[in-house]
């Protein structure tokens, strides 16, 4: 046999043997692996997900896991729209899904079915007619239970951040793109007032073209991390343990990556992290160790450093920054700032600013501009959602925003590519920190194409018929 020959079939081989086994197919392709190319379709795209209307549902079953944390008030926010009826609640532990009927029975609505357990999420979705499948549950759990529900003929919604591997973003992706049901990642800040005002102003040209955004999740839960009847088994302080990285950086990114169009448009191309040391996890858990020995367990873990600050280039040449500190007694913060060559906004610290020519606008000057710029969404149950609340409203805007577009057959606002896109920060900024801070490229998760996908639609144009129990 000819080397050159030779050579074919021993790649053949060993591609055949990778699809039987299901191993990416860049050892079938020809294509050298990288750590952030997991992609059993790298290079294909089964079906374009950005913009897709699926088939419009009149009434929208849904199923809860997760009623620790976050999934009571998505349930208690659920529980208040039209065209929305609440089959199933699921926690692993069952008297949280028991608990969690008040919020229908208080309503007159009638009660879910319950299910708990380990695998009570699993025999939730196998059982019950849904329509969606809503994820409140430890991080790690949101990547396997959305394929899962996906799988299953269901649409997935999941609590941030979507996936913690670049292996698992790419599950979402092909997921959804082989069932063409949608995964969305609930990114409620995307539905805050001053954000909303400020992509719709970005949109109108108000700022010019956005040179520069910046994005963080600064907040103390330094108590909370530590406090025993937190988080269920502490989970959330185990994320924090030999993982040096931003653990949750989608809350500061979501709103400007929509600003700047991201998969959209343009695309975020590469990045570089930087972590300080730790200078407060260590000493909290020795801290608390002296007093009770539960905590000695914490004592020389290698805990993630306070501060995570991530640069990021988009291929348009724009850049962005977004911070993580769960630690330091900040004072909360998402920064929100977009710098555009016509105007500056930012959020943080407060009051809202924005500026044109070098001059901050006037009260009544802001206010014009909010009556005049806030999108459709925002006028027309903005009021509603601040009544109902959830983080001052952005929540139920967010669920109601779901809920009329699965009604309606419209694309949803944050699509798969978001929800892989933003969270592949989380194991790539680890990796970057990991190097020394050196540059890490990010995936194209459109796989090209951000390059002709259309740009969010802010209007309601085909919806907003879905209202609201009083």
């Amino acid at each position: 046999m000819k080397p050159n020959r030779r050579k074919f079939l021993s790649q053949l081989a060993i591609g055949s043997g990778a699809l039987a086994i299901g191993l990416p197919s860049f050892a079938v392709e020809g294509q050298n692996p990288t750590e952030n190319s997991f992609s059993p379709l790298i290079g294909r795209q089964r079906f374009n997900m950005c913009g897709y209307a699926a088939p419009k549902i009149d009434k929208v079953k849904i199923g809860f896991i997760g009623l620790g944390m976050r999934g009571p008030g998505a349930v208690g926010r659920m529980s208040f729209i039209e065209g929305v009826e609440i089959k199933a609640l699921c926690d692993l532990i069952p008297e949280r899904a028991t608990a969690a009927q008040k919020y229908l029975t208080n309503k007159g609505l009638p009660k879910a079915k319950e299910y708990s357990g380990q695998n009570g999420w699993k025999e939730m979705i196998d059982k019950e007619d849904l329509d969606l499948v809503y994820i409140c549950t430890p991080w790690s759990l949101h990547t396997p239970m959305a394929v899962y529900a996906m799988e299953h003929g269901k649409h997935a919604a999941t609590e941030v951040p979507a996936a913690l591997t670049i292996e698992d973003c790419w599950k979402l992706v092909e997921t959804s793109e082989k069932t063409r049901k949608h995964c969305m990642m609930l990114e409620n800040c995307c539905y805050d007032f001053f954000e909303m005002l400020t992509l719709n102003m970005t949109r109108n040209g108000m700022l010019g073209e956005i040179v520069h955004a910046e994005g963080a999740y600064i907040h103390d839960l330094l108590g909370l991390n530590f406090a025993k009847n937190g988080y269920q088994d502490m989970w959330r302080l185990k994320e924090n343990i030999n993982f040096n990285g931003d653990l949750y950086p989608t809350h500061g990114l979501g709103p400007i990556a929509q600003c700047l169009n991201i998969n959209r448009g343009d695309k975020m191309d590469y990045m570089v992290s930087m972590t300080s040391n730790d200078f407060q996890m260590g000493a909290e858990a020795a801290k608390r160790a002296e007093k009770d020995d539960f905590y000695k367990q914490f004592v020389g873990k290698k805990f993630r450093g306070n501060m995570n600050t991530t640069t990021i280039k988009t291929a348009n040449g724009k850049t962005m920054m977004v911070q993580h500190d769960v630690t330091t007694p900040r004072p909360y913060s998402r920064i929100h700032l977009l710098s555009g060559t016509k105007g500056f906004v930012s959020k943080y610290p407060e009051p809202e600013r924005i500026a044109f020519n070098e001059e901050w606008v006037k009260d009544a000057e802001m206010k014009k501009l909010y009556d005049t710029y806030s999108p459709p969404i925002i006028k027309h149950v903005g009021e509603i959602g601040k009544k109902i609340g959830g983080h001052g409203g952005m929540d139920f805007i967010m669920d109601w925003r779901l809920i009329d577009c699965l009604r309606n057959g419209l694309p949803l606002d944050q699509d798969v590519y978001d929800a892989a896109s933003w969270s592949c920060i989380v194991p790539l900024s680890h990796q970057s920190v990991s190097k020394r801070s050196a540059s890490v490229d990010i995936p194209d998760f459109t796989r090209g194409a951000w390059k002709n996908n259309k740009p969010l639609d802010l209007t309601l144009n085909g919806g907003g018929n879905t209202t609201v129990r009083v």
